[in-house]
């Protein structure tokens, strides 16, 4: 018997209306016992809103609307009431207790998201898409969401998929007719099958840096060594003080980070702690966490104190782009109010705000950049990781092509690619992953 759950389903605070959801095989029952209107929810049709008083035994709790959907025509495929009632944390907490006292239980987090996956409403890339708008961080960002919900991804992904099986469907078949010496398929097309269904995981997956611009922000950190300025550009930028300036060294211990809006994209900006050689224990650790913000900065400024020689961070400038080849960097000088600008670079002064505008362009520029190849799905990293693996499954493919491997073998490999895919879309899965994806869900969702 499936667990008849209750929940807050809008945000807690203070707001005109609140939304509070019971799904599941009891829903209806559980909810005419609070629910007082002119139709008894057990009589009502699917699809249509109620209104009426919300009671807990004799006590009035508020006046709301019941939404009615009935299986399997719900968010759920279950049974499902939502009521409509005034926003507040008082009002909503009330009636979420009462249907509680009724026969409910809490959910898990994204538990009504996950018994729609379990009654196949939504397959794990849509289960995705919804976790996805509700955190959008920007207007791309949820209308991609909203396509990725609707099932496109989940179409392209299947269509791979299917081409995928038939092909391996065409090389078994073969072994049928062997001794017939019959051909269904030849391998050179075979080959060329796979080669593009490779070239097409491999793009997907190369939208993951992408998309998570468009669902955590473009990421831009500010490095140097000590005393370069960091922190009063970092400053300048966001256009309040937020990270403390000093004239000593090693000021900035762990690194600090704001957000700001630049056109359409949310830009994480990240101040860092100094780079150089210490034997103080707590800057040692700072500097260990500016490795780690580096990893996934998009963009890094590099900013170096002109005043004491504009080459003095070539060196650093070389080896951390080196060292963290899939970011981004641009050298600035920093401190342009003390010199004569006769060199080339970007100059700017953080102290006086001179030059920072070319700062920002750079940002807006790149970020834009960043999701241009964008436009219709946003892979995270569980995509990323089994669309590798899928590529991986049908190299192996093709070099069992290429080495007059049997058909059989070579249907081997398609056929775990083909495994792969699915679990993707959620046709192969298991409790551990479901785990996973559900953990970030809230428990109204």
């Amino acid at each position: 018997m499936s667990r008849t759950i209750a929940a807050l389903a809008t945000a807690p605070g203070i707001a005109g209306l609140n939304v509070v959801r019971i799904s599941g095989e009891k829903a209806i029952s559980i909810a005419d016992k609070c629910f007082v209107g002119k139709t008894k929810l057990a009589e009502a049709k699917t699809h249509t809103i109620h209104y009426g008083n919300f009671k807990n035994g004799d006590t009035l709790i508020d006046t709301v609307t019941a939404s009615t959907f009935l299986a399997p025509n719900s968010y759920t495929g279950e049974d499902t009431i939502e009521f409509g009632c005034h926003g507040g944390n008082i009002v909503a907490g009330q009636i979420v207790d009462a249907l509680l006292a009724a026969g409910a239980v809490m959910p898990e987090p994204g538990e009504f998201t996950r018994t729609a996956f379990l009654n196949g409403k939504l397959d794990l890339t849509q289960v995705e898409a919804v976790a996805d708008i509700i955190h959008s961080t920007s207007v791309a960002g949820a209308l991609t969401s909203a396509r990725q919900l609707i099932g496109e991804f989940t179409q392209r992904l299947k269509e791979l998929r299917h081409g995928l099986i038939r092909t391996a469907g065409l090389l078994e078949l073969e072994l049928d007719f062997s001794e017939e010496d019959i051909e269904l398929i030849d391998n050179s097309e075979v080959r060329a099958r796979l080669v593009e269904s490779q070239k097409y995981c491999n793009n997907l997956a190369e939208k993951f840096r992408a998309s998570e611009v468009l669902r955590s922000g473009f990421i831009v950190a500010v490095a140097g060594f000590p005393n370069s300025g960091k922190s009063t550009l970092f400053n300048k930028l966001l256009q309040k003080n937020r990270a403390i300036v000093s004239e000593i060294e090693g000021t900035t211990r762990d690194y600090i980070e704001e957000d700001i809006l630049l056109g359409d994209i949310k830009v994480r900006l990240i101040d860092t702690a100094g780079l150089r050689e210490t034997e103080d224990i707590i800057e040692i650790a700072g500097i260990k966490l500016v490795e780690s913000v580096l990893e996934q900065s998009n963009l890094v400024l590099v900013l170096n104190d002109a005043s004491k020689g504009f080459n003095q961070s070539d060196e650093l400038f070389i080896t951390l782009k080196e060292k963290y080849p899939n970011s981004e960097f641009m050298l600035v000088q920093n401190k342009s109010d003390l010199l004569d600008k006769t060199a080339d670079g970007v100059f700017v002064s953080a102290k006086t705000g001179e030059g920072t505008e070319k700062i920002t362009d750079k940002i807006k520029t790149a970020s834009k950049s960043s999701i241009d190849r964008l436009n219709d799905v946003l892979i995270n990293k569980r995509h990323a990781d089994l669309l590798r693996r899928t590529s991986l499954e049908i190299q192996r493919g093709i070099d069992a092509i290429d080495a007059n491997m049997q058909n059989e073998i070579i249907a081997i490999d398609i056929r775990n690619a083909t495994n792969t895919l699915g679990e993707i879309t959620g046709d192969q899965w298991n409790e551990e992953v479901l785990a996973e994806i559900f953990s970030g869900f809230c428990i109204g969702k």
